[in-house]
């Protein structure tokens, strides 16, 4: 824009009726009030002057530019050019638009000045004074879609007004050759039948392949809504691919056929259950295949009985609702051993971690590793912080032994102890997030996990050995298992089978919930191995202060859907004291789920217990938390009791009305 054009916008007048009105008052003060009017009305004269000469000189400028427009059209053999408009940017006021804008809009260059918004209401400017040169939304006109570009233009007034100009661009065509390539895109999915080996079980040849027609029919029944290609690879395995366009009605329809399949029962009235994984938006059909392999995995890891979708930067989950049945197998079990015991074996230090503020599961699970190392000859140290935890007396009856006086370190203690042969066992937990040192977690590059939580969608990743199963009771069982095939009885302290032992009687509060076949098998062994509950109960004795505290945690507590119970507390406590609380409040008849929150600095922890058919796990895992379906806990940084309590309400609406 020229100098002439400049000129032209908004010269700066304010300071000379600035001065005119300080003669004024001047001359009132002094009492000469006749010519206090007289300079008032040349004041008022002059403004009104150039309010008009403003407007004249505003049609000038639009002139000016609508002739330099329709001289551009003129020499390009009359070719129109893209729509454009020309703008303030701070106030969004329509200076210019050539012909092209005013027929797409039906705007007038009328006397009036009118907005932006005004012929396109919704549209914002923003993102031109931000400095980007494209707006991030397409404007759609009638039947047509524009995307929109544009550059700013600072005038040479006396203001430095900047302008903005718009271009309209008539993408409507390639648009739908990008929707219809978006909605034919292949979603390669996986569907596994999770509890194939138990329904057919016992069962005769001609039940068993009755069986599998029924399967097989529902399966194919619900495939056949998405026109999609349906392949069976194993006895219990499909491969299914279908366009992304259906997957919008499958999710609307929250994978039916997770119910459906649930009316085909075996001779024993078993119910069939099933897990989906889907794989979305790979660049081949490789990787959309390898996407749903981890939906499966991921599936199977939170219990199956679900649907998951993989993507290119998340999991979103489906189903899942039902409480986990045991599908776990020994020989699993028995192997995962030999690969921990033989990684050890290898190793020049073992690291073994828990989760944040360490409780008895924990706690015996490392112990219960430190055996397995003493029995390979290999020194291993417990990370812990010994302040923040929740297992203090245990704590100090493990380091009354000998052997583990020198056992628990810090997390800064095992960076700087780590080297390259190191090994990292991770115990209790498989969120990155929630390990006691994370840092270590990243320095370590050989990283083996037991855990008994369902899987988050941030998962510790890679690991070397993973014994994890979502069935189990507790960490402390899997570690028993695993003891079970690796050493003898004279290699496991007493102090090492009290420690296991008070980790599942916490986990299965004293084997009235989460118990399987398999966790008083384990139970059984640790008895034989010398430990006793009446001294594991000892550790979960309170003092009569946390006693009494506790009921008051209980006391304050409120009940929501008539079988919910919730104590948001605004000061704060103890772990230990808000998850005993969650579990007393189980006892009160008609209660089968409770929530305990309370402020612990700039965060809120969450304790939730669950005896009924609500899934505790599902409802905090939109808080970030995580757990099982009857136990959980979440950690909510940055926010107050009230907010979090609001959130936790609507988690707990979304999941009954699903």
């Amino acid at each position: 824009m020229n100098r002439k054009l400049g000129r032209l916008l908004r010269p700066g007048m304010g300071i000379y009726f600035f001065i005119m009105a300080a003669f004024c008052a001047t001359a009132l003060l002094e009492e000469h009030y006749w010519l206090a009017a007289a300079e008032t009305s040349v004041t008022l004269l002059v403004f009104l002057g150039y309010l008009m000469n403003r407007s004249q000189r505003d049609r000038r400028i639009q002139h000016y530019i609508q002739s330099i427009s329709s001289t551009m059209e003129a020499t390009s053999q009359g070719e129109s050019p893209l729509p454009a408009v020309l703008v303030r940017l701070g106030d969004s006021g329509i200076v210019w638009a050539n012909h092209r804008f005013s027929d797409l809009t039906g705007y007038a260059d009328a006397m009036v000045e009118q907005q932006l918004d005004e012929i396109l209401p919704g549209f914002s400017t923003d993102w031109l004074v931000a400095g980007k040169t494209e707006c991030p939304e397409d404007v759609t006109l009638g039947s047509r879609r524009y995307r929109v570009y544009g550059t700013t233009i600072r005038a040479e007034d006396n203001k430095g007004t900047l302008l903005g100009v718009l271009y309209f661009s008539d993408l409507t065509e390639l648009y739908q050759v990008r929707d219809e390539y978006i909605r034919s895109r292949p979603v390669v999915s996986i569907i596994l039948i999770d509890n194939y080996e138990e329904l057919t079980k016992n069962l005769t040849e001609s039940a068993i392949s009755t069986l599998n027609a029924k399967l097989g029919d529902a399966i194919t029944q619900w495939t056949e809504e998405y026109n999609g290609l349906l392949r069976k690879l194993e006895r219990n395995r499909y491969l299914f691919i279908f366009e992304k366009q259906d997957l919008q009605m499958a999710t609307e329809d929250k994978f039916s056929l997770l119910e459906k399949i649930h009316e085909i029962t075996n001779s024993s009235g078993l119910p069939a259950t099933i897990s989906i994984g889907l794989g979305v938006d790979g660049v081949n059909f490789e990787e959309s295949y390898n996407f749903a392999a981890l939906s499966i995995e991921m599936a199977l890891s939170r219990g199956g009985d679900q649907a998951v979708i993989k993507d290119r930067f998340n999991f979103t989950f489906y189903g899942g609702r039902n409480r986990e049945a045991d599908y776990r197998s020994k020989v699993r079990s028995r192997v995962t051993a030999n690969s921990l015991m033989e990684l050890i074996g290898q190793s020049g230090h073992v690291f073994i971690m828990g989760h944040k503020n360490a409780d008895l599961d924990s706690l015996g699970a490392a112990v219960g590793v430190c055996c397995l190392c003493r029995k390979k000859g290999k020194k291993a140290n417990i990370v812990l912080d010994l302040e923040k935890n929740a297992a203090q007396k245990l704590i100090e009856e493990v380091r009354a032994e000998p052997q583990y006086r020198d056992v628990f370190i810090s997390g800064q203690d095992a960076l700087l102890m780590a080297d390259n042969r190191s090994i990292l066992i991770v115990v209790d937990t498989n969120r990155p997030d929630q390990v006691e040192c994370k840092s270590l977690l990243e320095a370590i590059s050989k990283v083996c996990v037991v855990d008994h939580h369902r899987r988050a969608a941030d998962y510790i990743n890679p690991v070397v050995v993973n014994l994890h199963e979502p069935y189990a009771s507790s960490a402390a069982e899997l570690v028993t298992e695993l003891l079970l095939y690796t050493v003898e009885k004279k290699d496991v302290l007493p102090i090492e089978a009290k420690a296991l032992m008070a980790g599942i009687c916490l986990d299965t509060k004293f084997f009235n919930v989460r118990t399987g076949e398999r966790t008083f098998e384990a139970a059984a062994v640790l008895r034989r191995l010398g430990a006793d509950t009446t001294e594991v109960k000892k550790l979960l004795q309170n003092d009569f202060q946390d006693t009494m505290a506790k009921y008051q945690i209980i006391k304050s507590s409120r009940l929501y859907r008539q079988e919910i119970a919730i104590a948001a507390l605004n000061t704060t406590t103890t772990r230990v004291l808000a998850a005993q609380a969650a579990d007393e409040l189980l006892n009160i008849s008609g209660i089968t789920a409770s929530f305990v929150m309370y402020p612990d600095g700039d965060q809120v922890i969450i304790s939730a217990r669950s005896i009924g058919s609500a899934n505790v796990q599902m409802i905090l895992e939109p808080l970030g938390g995580g757990g099982n379906t009857a136990t959980a806990g979440a950690q909510v940084q940055n926010t107050t009791v009230k907010e979090t309590l609001d959130r936790l309400i609507e988690s707990i609406d979304k999941f009954y009305e699903e």
